[in-house]
Order: C-alpha cells, then structure tokens, then sequence
C-alpha cells in the first residue's frame, strides 16, 4: 500500500443521479447544477446495491487513512480530478477526566481541526472543488464565516480555478488572511453571511462565476458525509449514541444522516442511528427556535451574535434538512450561551489539555446542559464535534513576566 494509492487508483463509480431534497424529482449526473426547481438543496444519489457488491470492510480496511478511501461513495469518479491537500482521517480523543468529573458517559471528541487549512470545511469544499474541476467551472464565488472561505480559497488555487469570497466585516482576521493569502480575492462586506451571500447570488448573472454557497451546490454534503463515514468505522462499525454538532449551515449533520442512511443499505451498519443534536448559540439559535415550535423551516434570526463566528448563520437553506434529521433520530435543538461557551472552552483546555474552538466549546457546553436536565443519559456514549482549531481563534492574553536581572522567588512556583 502506497500513501496515495486513494488518489492514483481507479475505483468503480456509482453515482446515478441528483435528486431534489424537498420534491424528490431527479437531475442527471455530470452536469453543473445549483439548486433544484423547486430552489432545495440537491442531493447525490448512488447505485447501493453496486456499491454493496464492491466494497467491503477488509477492503477498505486495507486503504490509507485519508476521506478518499470511501471513494465508491463519493462523486469524483476520476483520478485526474480529485483536488488533495492531504484529507487526514481526524482523531477520536476521549475526555475521561470531563467524563468522571460529571458522572456521565464516554466523551469522544472528533478533531476536525486537523485537516487542511484547520476545519472541517475542507471535507465539504474538496469535494465541490474537485467536482467544479471535473466540470470545467472556472471561477468560484461564496459568502463565508472564515473558514469555508479559506478551505476554497486553498484548494480551488491548487486546482486553478479563480475565487472570490465575501465575508462579514468582523470575521477574525486569522481568516480573512488566510484567504486572501491563499489566492483568492476576498471583500468584507457590513452585513452577516446570508447578506454576503445575496450579493454572490446576484453576482452568478452578472460575474458568470459558480455559486458555491452551502448547499447550493450538491457536493459538499458529500465531503461531510466523510465524518459519519469515518466515525464509524472507528467505532469499529457501531454509531455513538448522541452525535453534538455545532450547526450553521448544516451541511455536516445532513451528511452524517445521509451516510449512516448509506452504510446500512450497503450492510456496514445496523439500523441502530445516533440520536442527533444541533447545537447553536443563544445569539442565533433560528434551529433552536424551530425545533421548539414543530416547524419544518426556520425564519431568520435578526441581530445575530455570538463569538462563535461560525455556526452565526441567520438562515440556512437547508433548515428543513436539518430539522428531519433531529427528529427522525429522536434528537434535539439546544441553544447555549456565549458565557458558557468560553467557560467549557476554558474547562476542556485546563482539564484535558485540548483546544477547541468556540463552535466546538458549544458541542461541550450543551452536552453538559443537556446531561444536566436529563435529556442524555448519564450511560450515552457521546460524539462532540470540534470543528475547527482553537489556534485559528484570539486566545486569553498572558500578562505574568519574570526579570531574570532581579533576585527570584522560587517560592512563588
């Protein structure tokens, strides 16, 4: 086995379709599409029963550990077109001192913030930027919170394809740079993420570039859907019992129910499904305040805040996606407050020694709430999602210095 044997052999492709997420009516493959009809999401649909005849376990078992393994169940169905940077299989970390100190269950942190360009959004825009080269697209456009921006900018620049992304004026600088330096030309714009994004729909006329905005395009919930694929063979082919995601857009958490939904028609899985909980901030919680009132859609969150810069996502497109996933799993909305999010972040560093950025601090603080009124059990074995790394965020400053001019006081350590 060679480190890029995922890359360089060929597999059997399996894609027969795309399929409306609202209406179900079908548009064919290889084809550049954006939305549907009916303006939903669409979603990839493959041959399972071939899948089921080509793929198994020990094969798999037998393949480096990068997202590109799953390749019979991903889109890019040539070598050529697949665009890397290096999809790392990312690391369970337990938290066993967190877990005894609460009295509950396992606490498994999946750490997303080692891929490229440090999030997850590389699992998502890999894959749109490999099948946008696939498809001859030239020049991508998106609204971004930061880190989707910089995983486009990242890969589309490998590949040659132009960007230019739009991001609200108080996105942390770490990410602007990053984007820009990363070739893309990149605007701040006075206004949140969906107002960016109206200003990339208007611009796919005018411009001519692609909109590669969340689930405006098919193929990044097939790069997501890598961490339900992923957990789980982890797992040794079982599923967690509540999975806590940091939700904005939802492309992850629609993924990860779309794989599982996946893994058990190929019969890699039962019909066992994590219980599914979206996690939001108080500041912007329009899934929260859905799910409480048994809504399909979620209306937009005016004056959005919070300092979890990436899950402040007034409206999602994929609103309905998300709140099926939740219910079908038995799961739950919890929103957090910006508070609580600091202090987990805080207790899991000091504690564990782990970094988490803000979003996945939420994952945190919820689980602990959540533990707290009895909505999980104390014996649930729980999957929280960090979903960036803490070092791409501003930390707490150090003041303390010592003069090594002057006498020290060794009682003082």
């Amino acid at each position: 086995m060679k480190d890029n044997d995922n890359l360089t052999i060929e597999r059997p492709t399996f894609v027969t379709h795309l399929e409306c997420a609202m209406e179900g009516d079908h548009y064919p493959a290889d084809l550049v599409h954006n939305l549907s009809k009916a303006g939903k999401p669409l979603l990839v649909r493959y041959d399972l029963a071939g899948v089921k005849k080509a793929l198994t376990k020990d094969a798999l078992a037998q393949r480096p550990a990068d997202m590109w393994r799953y390749r019979e169940l991903l889109p890019v169905r040539k070598c050529k077109d697949i665009v890397s940077l290096g999809e790392v299989t990312t690391p369970l970390i337990r938290l066993p001192k967190l877990g005894a100190k609460l009295g509950g269950g396992e606490i498994i942190v999946k750490d997303e913030g080692r891929l490229p360009t440090g999030s997850f959004k590389a699992r998502g825009l890999v894959m749109a930027v490999s099948m946008g080269k696939a498809l001859g697209i030239k020049h991508m456009a998106m609204p971004t919170n930061g880190n989707a921006g910089a995983a486009l900018a990242a890969y589309a620049t490998s590949c040659g394809i132009k960007t230019t992304i739009f991001c609200p004026a108080d996105t942390p600088e770490v990410n602007v740079s990053e984007i820009e330096l990363q070739g893309a030309t990149v605007y701040r714009v006075n206004g949140y993420i969906d107002d960016c994004g109206k200003i990339v729909g208007e611009g796919k006329a005018k411009v001519g570039w692609f909109d590669t905005s969340t689930l405006k395009e098919p193929y990044r919930i097939e790069g997501k859907k890598t961490m339900g694929l992923e957990l789980t063979e982890q797992l040794g082919w079982e599923v967690p019992d509540v999975i806590f995601y940091p939700t904005g857009g939802g492309t992850g958490l629609i993924g990860m129910w779309k794989a599982f939904d996946e893994l058990e028609k190929i019969g890699f899985i039962g019909s066992k499904r994590p219980r599914m909980v979206a996690v939001q901030a108080s500041g912007c919680a329009p899934m929260v305040r859905a799910y409480e009132a048994g809504t399909e859609h979620a209306a937009r969150w005016e004056d959005a805040h919070t300092i979890a810069s990436g899950i402040r996502v007034p409206q999602a497109i994929g609103d309905f996606l998300i709140l099926r996933a939740v219910r079908e799993s038995k799961g739950f909305a919890i929103a957090v407050d910006d508070d609580k999010i600091s202090a987990a972040l805080n207790e899991v560093a000091r504690e564990e020694g782990l970094l988490l950025c803000p979003e996945g601090a939420a994952t945190y603080a919820a689980y602990k709430e959540s533990l707290a009124d009895g909505r999980v059990a104390k014996t649930d074995r729980v999957m929280l999602f960090n979903c960036a790394s803490g070092l791409k965020y501003p930390l707490p400053p150090v003041t303390r210095t010592l003069d090594r001019h002057k006498p020290i006081d060794f009682s003082q350590f």
